[in-house]
């Protein structure tokens, strides 16, 4: 990666005036000018027939706030420049995933569609297979705003730029028309400036040794993209009250190759007496890791006993972990370098959790768990099941045993999916071990499992447009081949704990061969074979739908919502 600090005023200065195909600008002015990938010079109005306020409906309003009271007026002070540089990364996302977001909204006629385009960060809904519910809007770009629409596979697989594919990078075009490498500290200069003096900003006033040093070294990392570092610092800030995961993260919005990262921020209040009870999972990883039901081959790579596990409330979403579903729990850094070295940090964010719990799951498995097993879908489960789920992102295959590289660089496209489905089904297997190894003793394991069974009705209401969406259409469908559910004649599903537990084992040894081997081919096959909703499936969904139930939740949230204001 580009380091700016190692280059001198003289190159830096004609870097700012040639590297944008010999234009005058800079490749920031020349990005701003740039219309995005929404149509111009139309109105964008409801497509007929949508009801967008029966839209708006699907997702539960939620404050997210919490007590502040324990923290102390440095800190508070803090979380002041937290939640400004969240707008700032909002924004970038916006540009990222669509383009000008000004420019787009005074296009929308509609107060309804307005509010719902802020929802969706969009003319394409997230959770509805990414359909447009505006007019003069054609199909959302499998590979959003990171390159350009009229970019064909074939052309960039011919371009001789070994950054093409590094995740902190866009595709552009030069003057000519051929294609051109950007780093996102260069396209996102100005604003990515002013996050990193708010980060420094909070590091002078962090009481806390590693806040202060995560915050400066992601303040760095901001403007070289080079995140190495302040990942390790993270790993390492165990102490901090709160905590804001800032940065380009997740690559779920490329659909076109999974290579490009978005922006997004959380801002973090941690709970201490949550987080004590966790703290004994994270040394058991690495003995969890050898006794995975698979190929020896396929689990040498030991996580980090480093590994942290925490509960937090989250008081701001912005960028990707905002747009349409949210996020309820956090497993980072993605670099699988930091997973070897030092696992992962694992983050349950309580409050919206209980949130989308009380207000989605409960009224789903009402509808469609048999009545003398719903006993079994609980919070404590719930939680459960999304904790692991995280601590199984950290596990397994990281690097293909075929010398293909990382499995995500292996896996392209279809990487989202199949590590989703991974961590969903590792999830539940670490729960099985845990509990009879004795570590888990609230409730039973069929609480765990009817659990995930209700959730995977929650989690198919995503839509195929989403990662998590397709894995558990995959997951569903092969619970049903290897009859791990019973559909009841009143429609309500029972579910049958012993071949449950079969199909968990054989399903954790199916992906870790799929993404130890590298195998692109089948990972695809499958995708489009399974990840899809089958008759059944879209009739209980149906019902789900007309009994009201929100899809998802949608926040009341800012630094007046906690009191800061």
């Amino acid at each position: 990666m580009k380091n700016l600090a190692l280059i001198s005023i003289m190159a830096m200065f004609a870097f700012a005036f040639t590297s944008c195909g010999g234009s005058s600008q800079t490749c920031e002015q020349l990005e701003n000018q740039r219309a995005g990938i929404a149509p111009q010079g139309v109105d964008f109005q409801a497509v007929p027939e949508t009801d967008m306020k029966a839209k708006l409906a699907t997702f539960a309003s939620f404050k997210l706030t919490t007590d502040l009271n324990h923290l102390s007026d440095k800190e508070k002070q803090i979380l002041t420049y937290f939640f400004e540089a969240g707008k700032i990364i909002d924004n970038l996302y916006w540009k990222q995933t669509l383009g000008n977001k000004e420019g787009f909204m005074s296009q929308i006629q509609g107060e309804d569609a307005k509010k719902y385009a802020l929802i969706q960060y969009g003319p394409w809904d997230r959770l509805d297979n990414n359909k447009s519910f505006l007019t003069n809007v054609g199909p959302k770009p499998d590979g959003a705003n990171f390159y350009p629409q009229d970019m064909t596979k074939e052309e960039f697989e011919q371009l001789a730029d070994t950054s093409k594919t590094n995740q902190y990078t866009v595709i552009r075009r030069d003057d000519a028309g051929k294609l051109k490498v950007l780093w996102y500290h260069e396209v996102f200069k100005s604003e990515l400036e002013k996050a990193a003096t708010l980060l420094r900003s909070a590091a002078n006033l962090a009481e806390d040794e590693g806040l202060k040093k995560y915050l400066t070294l992601r303040a760095d990392a901001l403007l070289n993209s080079e995140y190495l570092a302040s990942d390790l610092a993270w790993m390492d800030m165990k102490d901090s009250k709160i905590d804001f995961v800032i940065g380009p993260i997740e690559n779920y919005e490329d659909a076109l190759f999974g290579y490009k990262t978005a922006f997004e921020s959380f801002i973090l209040i941690k709970d201490p007496d949550w987080s004590t009870k966790l703290q004994k999972y994270s040394a058991m990883l690495p003995e969890l890791q050898g006794q995975i039901p698979t190929d020896p081959k396929y689990k040498t790579e030991i996580p980090g006993a480093n590994s942290d596990l925490n509960v937090y409330d989250v008081i701001n979403y912005a960028g990707d972990c905002n747009a349409g579903g949210k996020t309820i729990a956090i497993n980072l850094p993605n670099d699988p370098a930091v997973h070897v070295q030092k696992g992962t940090r694992k983050l349950q964010l309580k409050n919206a959790m209980q949130a989308k719990f009380d207000k989605i799951m409960v009224p789903i498995a009402n509808l469609v768990i048999d009545p003398a097993q719903i006993k079994h879908v609980t919070f404590d489960a719930f939680f459960s099941n999304v904790m692991f789920h995280e601590v199984a992102h950290g596990m397994g295959v990281k690097n293909t045993v075929t010398g293909k590289g990382t499995a995500r660089e292996a896996l392209k496209e279809t990487y989202s999916s199949i590590e989703e489905g991974k961590a969903d089904i590792m999830g539940l297997w670490l729960v099985t071990k845990l509990r009879e190894k004795g570590e888990i003793t609230d409730g039973e394991l069929m609480d765990n499992y009817v659990t995930f069974f209700a959730g995977i009705f929650r989690s198919s209401r995503f839509g195929a447009a989403s990662a998590h969406g397709k894995a558990n259409m995959m997951r569903f469908n092969y619970f049903a081949e290897v009859g791990a559910f019973t559909r009841n004649a009143d429609g309500t599903y029972s579910v049958n704990l012993e071949k449950m537990k079969e199909a968990v084992d054989l399903s954790v040894d199916k992906i870790m061969k799929l993404q130890g081997e590298g195998d692109y081919e089948t990972c695809k096959k499958w995708i489009e074979t399974d990840a899809f909703v089958r008759p059944d499936l879209q009739a209980d969904l149906d019902k789900i739908n007309a009994g009201g139930i929100p899809v998802d939740i949608v926040f009341e949230q800012g630094p007046q919502e906690v009191g800061l204001k």
